[in-house]
């Protein structure tokens, strides 16, 4: 079977997890000091702080920037269903803008029509790793004083061109950018997340949520050679990271640079492999982009049927992905109050449809990309 992807991982992860258990401490301790440290220096963030999941990290990006209850954030429904999800977490709606054809990104020049009196933030995704056009969606930002968050759950390892230097997502480009460390990403740590920000007053307000908001945190009280007593001020979350997953992240992130080249060299030899189907429609990098390429979306013609062609490549052991979900057509959302941006969302809707997600993992061998790209190009020739 060849899966849909595979972490990469060996004793070197099995070690720093080793390492922790033989410590005595497991939870949130020096190991998730020391891989928020390595994290900032990787995305040349001026903070980051480790949270429990990239979910909980937007959860408290939002609340950071003041979004509360009755708000609107203007996002793309063409996400994983944790992106609304986190909006509505803070008691706000979700104004779902459509995304461009060809970067499976919010487009930005729906934005301006899209807001609403009621705007408080923008919320992008850099879907599949592929960054958002962070010029664009700053300047309508900054003209209608509106907050910037970067939903960066597949986007470590993957750059943005401003001027002559190649930028990494996570520096941040917005005014937060939060990571996801899920076994689908780029690196892991089984489950986490991580915030980025230049902001001191964001960095110190996530440091406390993340701890339900206690004054002392506890690797303080453990170390004081008098008892001190912590208070809780105001409502915090229970969004901590374990050092057992720092730990693994911190071998994790060391990868990371060959992790990426080795995805690039398999999407650069998917797009040769593909190159005669002149019916699929492949993903391509804007200039200014350079995606860590944490998914490869072929985009099929509107005549097939996308869960038949999954299926034929199932029946010959090669598991799939459909396109990128649409929040707004998940049961969960039915009745929900949701707003649509303007001009509709039948991209988002087409590129659900439409789209499949190919195997891609560092261990990914030349013939089985072979036999990816012969069972499709089978499938969509038949179907």
């Amino acid at each position: 079977m060849i899966p849909i992807t595979r972490p990469w991982m060996d004793e070197r992860e099995e070690e720093a997890a080793r390492r922790v258990i033989r410590s005595g401490w497991i939870t949130q301790g020096p190991e998730v000091t020391r891989f928020e440290a390595a994290f900032s220096a990787t995305v040349q963030s001026e903070h980051a702080c480790a949270v429990s999941s990239c979910t909980a990290a937007l959860h408290l990006a939002l609340l950071a920037v003041g979004v509360r209850e009755g708000d609107h954030v203007l996002t793309v429904s063409h996400s994983f269903i944790a992106t609304a999800n986190a909006i509505r977490y803070c008691g706000a709606i979700p104004v779902f803008v459509d995304i461009e054809r060809s970067t499976y990104n919010i487009d930005p020049t729906k934005l301006e029509d899209s807001i609403t009196p009621r705007t408080r933030a923008i919320l992008c995704v850099h879907q599949m790793g592929m960054p958002c056009d962070m010029g664009a969606i700053g300047e309508v930002a900054a003209r209608r004083g509106l907050a910037v968050i970067e939903d960066a759950a597949c986007a470590v390892g993957s750059a943005i061109l401003r001027g002559d230097e190649w930028q990494p997502v996570g520096r941040p480009h917005g005014d937060i950018a939060c990571f996801s460390f899920h076994p689908r990403k780029v690196i892991t740590t089984g489950e986490g997340g991580m915030l980025t920000t230049a902001r001191d007053e964001y960095y110190k307000a996530f440091r406390r949520w993340r701890q339900h908001s206690m004054s002392v945190p506890d690797t303080v009280r453990h170390g004081s050679p008098e008892v001190v007593f912590e208070a809780y001020t105001e409502r915090g979350f229970n969004y901590r990271m374990t050092d057992l997953s720092a730990a693994v992240g911190c071998v994790q992130l060391e990868r990371l640079a060959e992790i990426v080249s080795k995805r690039r060299v398999l999407a650069e030899r998917y797009r040769q492999l593909l190159s005669d189907a002149e019916e699929l429609e492949l993903p391509q990098e804007p200039a200014w982009a350079r995606t860590n390429w944490q998914s490869y979306c072929a985009r099929l013609p509107a005549r097939a049927d996308q869960k038949w062609v999954m299926q034929h490549l199932l029946d010959h052991g090669i598991a799939t992905r459909r396109g990128i979900m649409c929040s707004h057509l998940e049961p969960a959302w039915s009745g929900r109050e949701w707003i649509a941006g303007a001009g509709g969302l039948s991209e988002s809707e087409q590129a659900q449809r439409q789209c499949v997600l190919l195997p891609l993992y560092p261990g990914l061998t030349e013939s089985e990309q072979e036999q990816v790209a012969l069972h499709l190009k089978e499938a969509v020739a038949a179907g």
